[in-house]
């Protein structure tokens, strides 16, 4: 596989701020620690769990974090990536995960999905989990829905554990009167913070390190130009740090200094 330049300038085992490193080898950061844990108490207890945060905040980085310590024997996890499909979708996401084929008409999906989870718990013994991701982009029907299905079984047990991920909107959405019979069943809520300054700089040093290069790439004044560029949020400091490393390779350079940090800057800046 060809290598890009400023990987081999740099000499990176591998390159560095993918998308595919694995969850035990995440930043563990104070606000995403937090997330991960309410995240699991929601799945043990099958209960209902919002979480929200900016755009590239890391959400679904929490999520699958959390996910990757399940025993995977015990829990069936259906992910729902785009909750745009509207209410029958919503179902046959459910159902089809669950290994069956949907039915045609809409009572029968409903009652269809209701049967099947019921079976992975009190049959199979396993735990369902149901992840939206995007979930502000959920219709009002589609929550109704939801709150439906966590209510299955009237005051008893959920039949499966709910996580609603999205961005802010979200819990401001659920907060509306119209929604009210929704938002209490939310048996933990929680807002995942952009990072703070040392954070960022524990982060970039943490996945070079994961590159192979454990010494100082980025200078201190470029660490605080690019933290402040990227307002904190680990998708967009990836994204400018590899732009920085692209601009000291192609300057020759050893180290990430500020004047390669502005480049990178104005380079995503740019209109």
């Amino acid at each position: 596989m060809t290598r890009a330049p400023w990987v081999t300038h740099f000499g990176f085992t591998r390159t560095p701020f993918s998308k595919t490193i694995p969850a035990k080898d995440l930043l563990e950061r104070a606000s995403h620690q937090e997330a991960v844990a309410r995240i699991r108490f929601c799945i043990a207890e099958s209960l209902l769990g919002v979480v929200t945060g900016e755009v590239g905040v890391g959400k679904t980085v929490a999520v699958r974090a959390a996910v990757s310590q399940l025993d995977q024997a015990a829990h069936h996890i259906v992910y729902l990536a785009n909750p745009t499909v509207g209410i029958r979708g919503l179902y046959v996401t459910i159902v089809r995960a669950l290994g069956a084929v949907p039915r045609g008409f809409k009572a029968e999906l409903i009652a269809q999905a209701q049967d099947l989870l019921a079976a992975e718990e009190h049959e199979r013994r396993r735990r369902v989990v149901l992840l939206v991701d995007e979930a502000h982009l959920l219709e009002p029907q589609q929550l109704e829905e939801l709150r439906l299905l966590t209510s299955a079984e009237m005051d008893a047990e959920s039949p499966l554990a709910l996580l609603l991920v999205g961005q802010p909107t979200l819990a401001r959405q659920l907060r509306m009167g119209v929604f009210a019979a929704l938002d209490q069943r939310v048996a933990t809520r929680y807002q995942i913070a952009p990072m703070d300054l040392a954070e960022s700089a524990r982060y970039l040093q943490h996945h070079l390190a994961l590159a192979g290069r454990t010494d100082p790439l980025v200078a201190d004044d470029a660490v605080a130009r690019l933290h402040k560029a990227s307002l904190g949020l680990p998708r967009a400091l990836n994204n400018a740090a590899i732009a920085a490393l692209i601009a000291a390779t192609t300057a020759g350079k050893a180290l990430v200094d500020d004047d390669c940090a502005k480049k990178a800057v104005a380079e995503l800046t740019r209109d």
